[in-house]
């Protein structure tokens, strides 16, 4: 789908002008979007713009990283935006030159669908031009990165508090959970924060940004999300070694416990197996009293292993480690 929009010198916004009429004299500047666009709707990149064949290759593969190539007369801009239950990011193609702007993307976007419609009512992006087009499109892009980072530093401090009281394998599942979709940000959020970088630095983009304070202000929201993700990362892993610890401690006390049994029994089952043998000929069998004299031996042992086991301090472990 291929739609058009042209503001025109008396300062009307025209939507949905044939390609042809968007070059005549009254038209200020124009805007055309391609979305989900067929082959033959591709085609027009090369035909009626005349755009670099590597700039639309890029466009076509949809497997670029943000960037900003500058070519004679436009410039090629690749932005992404964040999907916000799967945080995948979608691409953003966008040609700007001087009087018009061109974007290309395969899914529908709501940020841009918004300014589409905006552009109407809205006096300063009309008179502001592809350059302040830029700018929005960037802008409402970068405000929409904010809501899912602080929606994983909220599930990240209820996961440090334990609010619902979940088991330490159901902590360790969220945490993880959490540290992958800060990874997906992370991916999408830095290579935006390089590409603003270069466009706030580069003297050779003076040409097609005004007003360049409106992109360092981006720049800043981008180096605070990147704070935030890398500050999220630092306390989800905390939080994943604190429960390895715990979970550590635990099978620690568990070995200890079945330790202390088996040290006990030991000797206390070897003494029951010996006197168990079927032999006839026993000297300890045929006392009156032998029975009371062993099982008296088998407590003893057990009593002394007992104070041995206090004294080593393994029962104190015990009483002072909590879960």
């Amino acid at each position: 789908m291929i739609r058009t929009l042209a503001v025109q010198s008396s300062g009307e916004v025209v939507y949905d002008l044939p390609l042809k009429e968007l070059r005549k004299p009254e038209i200020k500047w124009y805007w055309v979007d391609f979305q989900d666009p067929t082959a033959e709707e591709t085609k027009l990149l090369s035909k009626f713009f005349r755009f670099h064949p590597l700039a639309i290759e890029d466009c076509v593969e949809f497997v670029q990283r943000p960037k900003i190539d500058t070519y004679d007369t436009y410039l090629f801009v690749v932005m992404h935006a964040i999907q916000q239950k799967t945080l995948e990011a979608e691409e953003l193609d966008l040609f700007i030159a001087r009087n018009y702007a061109v974007t290309f993307h395969k899914k529908p976007i709501r940020d841009l669908n918004n300014i589409w419609f905006k552009m109407k009512k809205d006096e300063g992006l009309k008179d502001g031009g592809p350059s302040l087009l830029m700018h929005q499109l960037m802008d409402q892009l970068v405000d929409e990165y904010f809501p899912p980072v602080y929606k994983l530093e909220d599930l990240l401090n209820e996961i440090e508090e334990n609010t619902k009281d979940l088991t330490i394998s159901e902590l360790m599942e969220g945490v993880f959970d959490i540290r992958t979709d800060l990874y997906k940000l992370r991916r999408t959020i830095i290579p935006m924060r390089d590409l603003l970088y270069r466009m706030i630095s580069s003297s050779s983009l003076k040409a097609y940004i005004r007003d360049e304070i409106y992109f360092q202000d981006i720049y800043d929201h981008l180096l605070k999300l990147v704070e935030m993700i890398d500050a999220n990362r630092e306390l989800s892993a905390d939080i994943r070694d604190s429960y390895l610890s715990i979970s550590s401690d635990r099978m620690n006390r568990v070995m200890m416990t079945l330790t202390v049994i088996s040290s006990i029994f030991l000797p206390l089952t070897f003494i029951a197996g010996l006197y168990g043998m079927n032999f006839q000929y026993m000297p300890e069998l045929t006392g009156k009293y032998n029975y009371f004299i062993v099982v008296g031996i088998m407590v003893l042992i057990a009593a002394g292993m007992i104070y041995f086991f206090a004294k080593m301090g393994w029962f104190r472990y015990h009483k002072g480690t909590k879960l």
